[in-house]
This record gives structure tokens, sequence and C-alpha cells, in this order.
């Protein structure tokens, strides 16, 4: 069993024992393995510490209960092993921003949310921690001819508007057209939802209609990991393994306009496994690619 289907039973295990006490050594003893390698798993897969997961997951599951009638606060914290109905209360708010008695009183109403998806992509081990497996790599400048747009992460419209522009762009390739295509994201300014985007191939493609570019990538040093899966359904889970690998391979992100490269084999094959580049600092221990 690979730690993806690990990680994965695990999920479905916590969901059906929510009920129960649920440890680190608990969890981890239904598997045979060691709590403390279990734990740097668990956190390294889904982004967070296996108590806050369960947490979060009781929470969830009072959402259901909340709406039957006859259920009091106090009976679905005891039954999803809150010790008291205030400290149910709190994580409540802490999570959802208001207070479980609104949602009983119809002010205010919550979706759960099915079992999160465990994001398939390999992991190291390093400094005696677990990360998303990365190398140090170098992009290559490339001058990259495609279509380009901006998207805003704050409306949820992005993810179908970055389709829309990749299927505008793949209707004006000749289909004997093979080769990798390249997504690159850049921030239009610091501490902004909004994206410049360029979806693009390697090749030298002349588009006469508006918004088709060529641009000329400069050398970049990255960090290059493997995923996957679409990009725009691994943002949250990106974003985790980003920060923890800054965090344990003691890194630093580069100063560019560019935030992230989305690398595919294959311009037609835009469902296959991927490489993500984030730029970061070039340090005098990393050598030369």
């Amino acid at each position: 069993m690979d730690h993806n289907q690990i990680v994965e039973r695990a999920l479905i295990h916590i969901e059906d024992h929510l009920q129960q006490p649920l440890t680190v050594e608990s969890v981890a003893n239904a598997f045979n393995m060691s709590k403390y390698y279990f734990h740097r798993l668990f956190s390294a897969m889904v982004g967070c510490s296996l108590n806050q997961y369960i947490l979060s997951r009781r929470l969830n599951a009072s959402l259901a209960l909340i709406q039957i009638q006859n259920s009091s606060l106090t009976d679905i914290a005891y039954h999803l092993g809150f010790g008291t109905q205030a400290s149910f209360t709190r994580a409540f708010k802490r999570q959802y921003g208001v207070a479980p008695s609104t949602l009983k009183t119809g002010m205010a109403a919550i979706s759960p949310v099915p079992i999160p998806t465990v994001v398939n992509r390999p992991v190291k081990n390093i400094n005696g921690d677990i990360v998303t497996d990365f190398t140090l790599t170098d992009f290559k400048e490339t001058r990259i001819s495609g279509i380009a747009f901006e998207v805003d992460l704050a409306h949820d419209d992005y993810k179908e508007k970055i389709r829309a522009h990749s299927e505008m762009l793949l209707s004006q390739i000749d289909e004997t057209i093979h080769g990798p295509c390249y997504v690159i994201y850049s921030n239009c300014q610091p501490d902004s939802p909004r994206f410049k985007v360029l979806f693009g191939i390697p090749s030298s493609i002349e588009i006469d209609k508006p918004y088709y570019f060529t641009v000329d990538v400069p050398r970049i040093f990255c960090a290059r990991f493997n995923y996957s899966g679409d990009l725009l359904d691994i943002g949250d889970v990106l974003k985790s393994d980003y920060a923890r690998f800054l965090k344990i391979s003691r890194q630093e992100t580069a100063e560019t306009d560019i935030e992230l490269i989305q690398a595919f084999d294959d311009v037609h094959q835009l469902d296959s496994t991927y490489h993500i580049y984030a730029p970061i600092k070039k340090l005098p221990t990393d050598s030369d690619v």
C-alpha cells in the first residue's frame, strides 16, 4: 500500500469513527504504522495535523445533526466527543464564524463538505520530516506563444475562464503539433487576487487575434514538484506543500513577476501528470544545473 492509499484509507477510518476517541496512536495502529511517521505523513499529505483534521470533520458532522429538531446542542457535543457544549460552541464559531444556535434557529445555513480528495504526488524525507518530492532545477529560457488573459481568484468563475482560454488556443493549433505546453501565472500587483495568465507552447505560431502573444520567459531557478490532477482543484494543497517545502528545506522565494509555471508534456493531454515550477532564490549551496 503506497502513502496515498494509506492516507485515503485513514480519512475514511476517521470518518467512520468520529463518535469514538481518536488519537494519532490509535489511527496509526489501525494501519500498523509508527505514530511518529504516520503523523508526519498525514500532515504532509493533508496540510494540517491529525488533531486539527479530526476537529474539522467532527464540526462538519455536526452540521447535519443540528438540523434534527429534537437534538440539543449538548447532546451533539457529547455525541461527537466534545467535553461540554461550551467547548463545542467555541470550536464551531472558530471554524464557521457563527454560533451553532444560528443554524438551529434557521438564521444561517452551512452545508457539510465531503471527505477531501488526497492529491496524488510523491513525497520525500528531508531534515527528518516529510515534504512533497521536489527537485531544484532551472527552468530554461524559453520563447512561448499563446493566449494571455487575467483572472481574479476572488471570483468563482476563474476556473471556467482559464479552461475557456485554454480551449481557445487549442482550437487555433494544428493537431499535428505535439510537445509541451505551459501555463504561466504572474502576479499583477502585490497582495492582489488578480493574476496574469499565459497559456502557450514553445512553438512559432502567429495568430492575428487580440490577446495572442509571444513572450520570452527568462531562465529561472525553481523548485519543481510533480502532481496528477487539475491545478485549479489542488490550489490549497499546492499552497500548503510549498509553504512546508520552504520551511523544511530552508529555501526562500525569488523576487520575480512569475509566481508559478505549470508544465505539461503534451499540449493535447492536459489531464496528465504535470510539473509545477516555483521560483526560489539560488543559495550558494545550490549546485548549478
